[in-house]
């Protein structure tokens, strides 16, 4: 086994407490930590499950957010938050070093992270659910470590790193498109000329074999200017034949669209069942 896999939080290198404030329902902790992988300060907040419950559900925030995303931003508190607390989930909601795009030393400190939650809390099963640069995320990690994935939800993600760096660097004029080439080459150690190694490892497009039986569900606005539908189109394509797979396009829908898919009845009937992407991925 890798050794990547094995390692957790040294002793004395965490340190937990409770996270006040509003938004925040009881349970919560704040976790400060420093990396295994080169002793970086980072923190986590965590909230414990209910009495009996061993799956955890793992939320990691969007470019520009941290790992309290899902607390404060209005739509997640409202759509996503509940759904969470009424399954009786712990859940984990990493800053995972800010904008890193699960680069190396990201992976590094999630294996650490659900390690440390098994150790601690006698965590079992990790359901994904995430979007924009954390569904992205979702599935670089599920692709890495299909072994600490038991399902994955990921809303208006990418799945190759190189094209999508240079999609980035073509649209010179558009500033997040250029924070984002620049987090990408900070944290995987320079443009994808330079390490296509590392970029090739961590996207998911070239990971399809380790993804094939397991849990997935992707969605996908086809107007999205930030991350092009076409990626998760193709991705999309190769597990067309999962059975445990699931991919929904939102028409016209923008970058944030897919958020809230699943959670809102469909217009005009609102006694129509809501789909429910959690069903999907949290399956035995």
């Amino acid at each position: 086994m890798d050794v990547q896999k094995k390692v957790t939080l040294a002793p004395g290198a965490w340190r937990l407490a409770e996270q006040a404030g509003s938004g925040f329902p009881a349970g919560v902790r704040r976790l400060d930590y420093q990396s295994p992988a080169d002793g970086a300060d980072d923190w986590a907040l965590l909230k414990t499950p209910a009495p009996g419950v061993s799956t955890w559900l793992v939320c990691i925030h969007g470019h520009g957010s941290r790992g309290n995303q899902l607390y404060i931003r209005p739509d997640l508190q409202k759509f996503w938050l509940p759904r969470y607390l009424e399954r009786g989930y712990g859940i984990l909601t990493p800053t995972l070093r800010g904008n890193a795009w699960m680069g190396p030393a990201a992976v590094t400190d999630l294996d650490a992270l659900l390690n440390f939650l098994r150790q601690e809390f006698q965590a079992k099963k990790f359901l994904f659910e995430s979007g924009s640069m954390g569904g992205t995320s979702n599935l670089i990690y599920a692709g890495l470590r299909p072994e600490n994935v038991a399902g994955a939800s990921a809303r208006g993600a990418v799945t190759d790193l190189a094209a999508y760096h240079a999609f980035c660097r073509r649209r010179a004029g558009v500033g997040i498109l250029q924070e984002i080439a620049d987090s990408l080459e900070t944290h995987y150690g320079g443009t994808p000329v330079q390490q296509p190694d590392v970029y090739w490892a961590h996207s998911p497009v070239n990971q399809t074999k380790r993804l094939q039986n397991m849990p997935i569900f992707l969605a996908h606005g086809t107007a999205d200017p930030i991350m092009p539908v076409s990626q998760t189109r193709a991705f999309a394509a190769v597990l067309a034949e999962n059975p445990r797979f699931a991919y929904v396009e939102v028409p016209g829908g923008g970058h944030d669209s897919p958020l809230s898919l699943g959670y809102l009845p469909a217009t005009g009937d609102p006694a129509a069942a809501v789909f429910q992407a959690l069903n999907w991925i949290d399956q035995e």
